[in-house]
């Protein structure tokens, strides 16, 4: 595994294609105008009327229901469909989109089914999450052999406006990452929403422990960001022996809160190599 510092944007010359336009692809799309790229250089296909006039309403994009002609004049195309679809909108574009280079933000769908549907080989697969519609993303890339360094770079620009990314050389990998930083802002909510919880048990109100929560989830992870040392010796600076914070991580390793989180991580691994078999064929 090898990461990589976001390059600095530039606007890419050619028109680019989201196949599916709900929040990831509105996440890079706006990354993209951000960068100077016109709305008459981006082409997105979206079934819902509702996603087409958000687009419109937003971006001044005007999406098409369907794929059509308009496609060919992409060399680059995005693909921010759900798994269950992935197969059959590929069929649909494969004809227009045969020349293109194909990113696809889809959790689970493998890139050998995505390079068979599209034939071709040039394909690269990301997994982003959702704190990209914010720029503080965290992507993941994976990029078969076909695909050349400029187009890894080429890639790289587009998604540099939602954050951080890294490249994996081994694809079974984004399934770990699907698991830990794909579904990870979730674990950030749930234990934010139980924090929240236990706030207002003990007499705060829900606005006062909403603010402390989050305030303290922003704080830790930004001096874990800016500190060499690890989060095990972070922690151990601030649970000093006898102290409320050793009764809570006492209380918390005693019901196996650390053992439970590993455990619902690797469930959503799982779930991720589920995805590539039921929906990859």
């Amino acid at each position: 595994m090898s990461d990589t510092a976001a390059p600095a944007p530039s606007v890419p010359a050619s028109a680019i294609a989201f196949i599916g336009g709900g929040n990831m692809a509105s996440a890079l799309i706006g990354g993209l105008l951000a960068q100077g790229m016109a709305p008459t250089q981006i082409e997105v296909v979206e079934p819902s009327e509702a996603a087409r006039s958000s687009l419109l309403a937003q971006f001044g994009i005007t999406a098409q229901a369907l794929p059509g002609p308009q496609l060919r004049a992409a060399d680059l195309v995005v693909w921010a469909v759900k798994p269950q679809v992935f197969r059959e909108a590929a069929l649909q574009a494969r004809p227009l989109t045969s020349s293109a280079l194909h990113l696809s933000v889809a959790a689970g769908i493998r890139s050998s089914s995505i390079a068979q549907w599209l034939g071709t080989e040039r394909v690269v697969r990301a997994m982003p999450n959702t704190p990209a519609l914010i720029g503080r993303g965290m992507s993941a890339l994976f990029a078969r052999k076909a695909v050349d360094a400029l187009e890894r770079k080429r890639v790289e620009q587009l998604m540099a406006p939602t954050g951080e990314m890294l490249w994996v050389d081994e694809e079974s990998l984004l399934d770990a990452v699907t698991a830990l930083s794909g579904s990870g802002p979730a674990y950030v909510f749930y234990f934010l929403e139980a924090m929240t919880r236990a706030g207002t048990s003990m007499g705060l109100s829900q606005a006062q422990a909403h603010q402390l929560a989050v305030g303290t989830f922003a704080g830790a992870a930004e001096l874990a960001r800016q500190s060499d040392d690890a989060p095990a010796v972070l922690r151990q600076r601030v649970t000093s022996k006898g102290g409320t914070t050793h009764a809570a991580i006492e209380s918390m390793e005693h019901a196996g809160v650390g053992d439970a989180l590993v455990q619902a991580i690797e469930a959503a691994q799982q779930r991720a190599h589920e995805l590539g078999d039921e929906f990859g064929t």
